[in-house]
């Protein structure tokens, strides 16, 4: 199809889609369907083009720059959301800078837009184009509204760095004032990636999470005392479209208590509540929500390790809760469930427990009915991150340790001989006997808490397996 004077003189081209050296920039070339009166283009269609390949990103303002003269020149500017770049009418010479902090800084790409092509511009890519027809309707789509505090970087057009040849000479052109004055590429304000939030940053994954990601400045992590879920006004506490995924690392865990009327109020409120008031705004703009899940969602009935899309059949009150909570996750477009079981943290739990009691001469009545895997904090961490670096597929994913399934009592024989004890001392008992005794309310237990680990796996994360996790943990415990 060609261009003559802004009108279309050729039709019948199909949808395609062709990648740029920048990664994300991707030109799309558009059918464009018409006569001698004139013609007709699916400027934007969701449908259509996400199946081709453009990102689904969620458009929220219509944007139109008509230039009069050939040669009006704008740019380089890049902002902290997604466009969709086409012309209604007349030709452009588009040039496109990437302005991202990462390995593909500086890198260009041009390429003339017409009537029958666009281009998706993802975020922190510099835009900029010169137009080399009259009355040339320059079109644009963003996923965000403009404010004042987001985060914005320019480019000079003249930069001898990216070095691009403009069609029309610069010094030939009308350029704003405030483009002529825009940094070269080494002075360069570059954008960071979208913010990753981890909630619960205090808690024993929240740590385990920030070992993992580390610092950066798109890393944030906030306690409960810095981020209340429950705080009225939860949309307006961050800028929201700033952030890229949220990490919900917090949770009300105490099984036993959470049978109790307040406890149950205190499981609902954490659980359900304040994942119902995250789901809300992730779903709102756009933002990864990676929420972790239990093995207490099921009975532990089945004679089989659990997978993914086994339905969902809580005991007590804190399974009923996490139940509701991953219900809520995974109406959120882009999210990630993690259920995991039987975890160690670096805080008290059941593998300190035993090593201490085993120091101390103390043998122990263990309960051998209930069989699982152990899973290290650490290991949960590895894996979000492996999720969120590979982009795998949406959805809910079982992740524990690997290996054997083993009992509590299996376990606590392993932390004896381990710490050089004999394993015998550790008694098996079935878990109502080793209730029999309790004074307070004691929430029920799935019996098999094992979880079928092949989903994960085949999106290419294998776990350490539970006995290493268990050896190395002790070791740095005892260090």
């Amino acid at each position: 199809m060609t261009l003559v004077g802004g009108a279309v003189s050729g039709f019948g081209k199909p949808l395609t889609r062709i990648e740029t050296p920048i990664p994300g920039l991707v030109v799309f070339e558009l059918p464009v369907h018409g006569d001698t009166r004139g013609w007709f283009k699916e400027n934007w269609q969701r449908e259509k083009m996400v199946a081709a390949g453009l990102p689904d990103f969620g458009p929220v303002q219509n944007n139109i720059s008509f230039n009069d003269a050939v040669g009006t020149t704008r740019g380089i500017h890049a902002e902290p959301w997604d466009k969709w770049v086409s012309t209604a009418s007349g030709r452009i010479f588009g040039a496109w800078v990437d302005l991202r902090e990462g390995p593909s800084f500086g890198a260009v790409f041009t390429t003339e837009l017409d009537p029958s092509r666009a281009i998706f511009v993802p975020r922190g890519v510099g835009n900029s184009y010169q137009t080399l027809e009259p009355d040339t309707a320059y079109a644009y789509l963003v996923n965000d509204h403009w404010s004042p505090d987001a985060a914005y970087s320019f480019l000079n057009l003249a930069d001898e760095t990216v070095a691009i040849e403009w069609p029309i000479p610069l010094e030939q052109v009308e350029v704003s004032a405030k483009d002529r004055e825009h940094p070269r590429l080494a002075d360069v304000t570059r954008i960071l990636p979208k913010k990753t939030l981890v909630v619960g940053a205090g808690g024993q994954l929240g740590r385990a999470l920030q070992e993992e990601f580390g610092e950066a400045g798109h890393l944030e992590y906030a306690s409960r005392a810095e981020l209340d879920l429950a705080q009225a006004d939860l949309a307006g506490a961050r800028r929201w479209r700033d952030y890229g995924v949220i990490v919900n690392a917090g949770a009300y865990t105490a099984v036993d208590l959470a049978e109790t009327p307040d406890g149950r109020q205190d499981a609902w409120a954490a659980n359900v509540t304040g994942v119902a008031a995250l789901a809300r705004i992730a779903a709102a703009n756009g933002i990864v929500l990676v929420h972790v899940s239990s093995d207490y969602v099921y009975d532990g009935t089945l004679d089989r390790p659990y997978r993914e899309d086994d339905a969902l059949c809580p005991l007590g009150v804190y399974g009923q809760t996490k139940a509701a909570g991953d219900a809520i996750v995974s109406t959120v477009p882009r999210h990630y469930i993690i259920r995991t079981s039987w975890v160690i943290g670096d805080g008290k739990n059941f593998v300190r427990t035993m090593a201490s009691l085993a120091e101390r001469g103390v043998d122990p009545a263990v309960v051998d009915d209930q069989v699982g895997r152990l899973t290290f904090t650490a290991e949960i961490a590895r894996g979000i991150r492996h999720l969120l670096d590979s982009e795998a597929e949406y959805g809910t994913y079982n992740l524990t340790g690997s290996g054997e399934p083993t009992s509590w009592a299996d376990i606590a024989r392993q932390v004896f001989e381990l710490g050089g004890h004999d394993p015998a001392r550790v008694k098996g008992v079935t878990t109502d006997e080793y209730f029999a005794s309790a004074t307070g309310p004691v929430a029920p237990r799935p019996r098999n808490s094992v979880l079928d680990l092949a989903k994960i796996e085949a999106a290419g994360f294998t776990s350490e397996t539970a006995s290493e996790s268990l050896s190395r943990y002790l070791a740095a415990s005892s260090a």
